[in-house]
């Protein structure tokens, strides 16, 4: 059974993954990441992740309401 696509989950994952990578990079030293950049990253995800579910909610209502 497939699932609906949900870009909001998509932001979100991508996010979590992307601050979890840059933490992993930091901790065996291949690179130095940006304390307050990285903190400030998953708030910032999950606000993205926020408007885009809202704005996927108005699309898609307005989709169905569309429909004959």
């Amino acid at each position: 059974m497939r699932h609906p696509f949900e870009p909001a989950n998509l932001i979100a994952g991508l996010t979590a993954t992307a601050v979890g990578t840059a933490y992993v990079l930091d901790a065996v030293g291949l690179w130095h990441a940006p304390g307050p950049w990285l903190f400030l990253a998953i708030p910032a995800g999950l606000l993205a992740s926020g408007i885009t579910a809202a704005a996927w909610a108005i699309v898609r209502r307005r989709h169905t309401d569309s429909r004959p």
